[in-house]
């Protein structure tokens, strides 16, 4: 029932304001990604002149470890991404301050695009 009382107040505030509805859905996906080392602890430690060409690293190969990213996006492509290490768990610990830190950045940038906008039409051209 709650599902559905959901649902019915979505549909509501679509009808009711389409573009401002649509420009307020934030969508996100996760995935496990490799995490690469493009420069080896080797290479890094190096000391080269500045005359001297750069050492060439031939392949680059996926590290024994994973990270999990997520990605959170809205239709202007605003969004927060974060990355947790592989053994972790991405719980309800994790994801509530993740949606805190999407909320906060997507309320900076819709700010600053708002007064960005505000100031556009002010000015004379």
């Amino acid at each position: 029932m709650l599902r559905k009382t959901t649902c019915a107040e979505l549909v509501k505030h679509y009808q009711e304001e389409v573009e401002e509805f649509i420009q307020r859905i934030v969508t996100g996906d996760e995935s496990w990604v490799h995490y690469y080392d493009s420069v080896s602890k080797r290479q890094s430690m190096e000391y080269l002149l500045k005359s001297s060409p750069s050492p060439r690293k031939f392949k680059v190969v996926a590290s024994a470890r994973k990270v999990m990213l997520t990605v959170s996006w809205d239709s202007e492509g605003n969004g927060h991404i974060e990355f947790l290490i592989q053994g972790n768990t991405f719980n309800l610990e994790r994801y509530i301050p993740t949606l805190r830190k999407l909320s906060v950045r997507l309320k900076r940038v819709r700010n600053t695009a708002s007064r960005q906008r505000k100031a556009a039409h002010k000015s004379p051209d």
